[in-house]
């Protein structure tokens, strides 16, 4: 009577998960979760198709590398670059450097091996850096922008404004709020029990993707990351937008054309990297869950989180004169 009773109750136990597989090896005191890896799905199961994949997402890795770290470098080697505008600019390189490492290297061993195992510890480093480089991201963008604003509506405060230790102060806003916003992400994701399936949908350690494997109780884990990334961006985009309604407003008062022409050029390159970062990430973080499906998640988070960094330094490089020149200097010192 007692070995049945014993039965039934682990039974009732179990059943408690009716789609998750039963827990197995010993409960960890941390958080109480027996997974003590993630299985990455990654982007397809094909094997033809993972090695097409693989090259393509391997060329774009190489080139947003190089593209990088020559932007890099080419700021620290050119004296006329260094300018506010430049320093920023230097940064945003850095961050999407790390941006793009955080992921395709294990995107790349997903096409070749279709699914990788990654430990609990990993998972957690791996969300921490993909919102610490993409949150930082966003307020690097912000100061770019209020940087252009300075420098066409207030060029003759521009030195006060724009001065060395303001631009500290900017860089360290901006990494400061990265490592705020992961440390929320990351502390909510310690909070959850994973007992269950230990398989991600994703190519990275998606947060959303996290929350519908756990065991957990996920109403208040999931609204939390959700408000703090939010308010980044409507911060952010506030500032972004501010700066340059007032940049148009001045660049209207401007009375000949190739004035207006000239300021308005200085901003298109960082217009453009504003309206391809926002526009996905506001899709990923904004809008709600139920009105887009996993596939079209893994596409857009693949444009901001691989493509993007990528497209930055072309953006930046092949759309000013300051950097085509500086790199024109650069490869004719180089050659002689």
């Amino acid at each position: 009577m007692t070995k049945a009773t014993g039965n039934v109750q682990n039974e009732t136990i179990f059943n408690h998960f009716p789609q998750q597989e039963q827990p197995t090896g010993e409960m960890e005191a941390g958080n109480h979760s027996s997974v003590t890896e993630f299985i990455l799905l990654g982007l397809t199961e094909d094997p033809v198709l993972g090695v097409i994949c693989f090259v393509i997402f391997l060329g774009i890795y190489v080139v947003t590398l190089v593209g990088n770290v020559s932007i890099i470098l080419l700021i620290k080697s050119c004296p006329q670059l260094h300018t506010p505008m430049y320093l920023f600019l230097g940064h945003l390189a850095s961050v999407d450097t790390g941006f793009s490492t955080s992921v395709t290297p294990v995107m790349l061993i997903g096409f070749l091996r279709h699914r990788v195992a990654i430990t609990t510890t990993g998972c957690e480093a791996q969300l921490f850096s993909v919102i610490l480089f993409g949150t930082t991201d966003c307020f690097l963008l912000a100061a770019m922008a209020y940087d252009r604003y300075v420098a066409i509506s207030l060029p003759l405060l521009y030195s006060t404004h724009m001065s060395p230790r303001v631009c500290v102060l900017l860089l360290g806003a901006s990494y400061l709020g990265g490592c705020v916003n992961a440390w929320i992400f990351t502390s909510c994701l310690l909070s959850l029990s994973f007992c269950g399936p230990n398989q991600i949908d994703h190519y990275f350690s998606d947060f959303t993707s996290l929350l519908k494997l756990s065991c957990s109780d996920v109403s208040v884990l999931e609204i939390i990351p959700s408000i703090s990334s939010g308010f980044i961006i409507m911060v952010t985009g506030f500032v972004i937008v501010l700066s340059y309604i007032c940049i148009l407003i001045t660049i209207l008062k401007m009375p000949s054309t190739e004035g207006r022409h000239k300021a308005f050029s200085t901003c298109t390159s960082h217009l453009t990297a504003v309206t391809l970062y926002y526009g996905t990430i506001t899709f990923i973080y904004v809008m709600p869950k139920s009105s887009y499906s996993t596939d079209q998640n893994r596409v857009v988070s693949v444009f901001y989180t691989v493509v993007v960094p990528m497209l930055n330094p072309l953006i930046y490089s092949l759309r000013n004169r300051d950097v085509k020149e500086a790199l024109r200097k650069a490869t004719v010192r180089i050659y002689y």
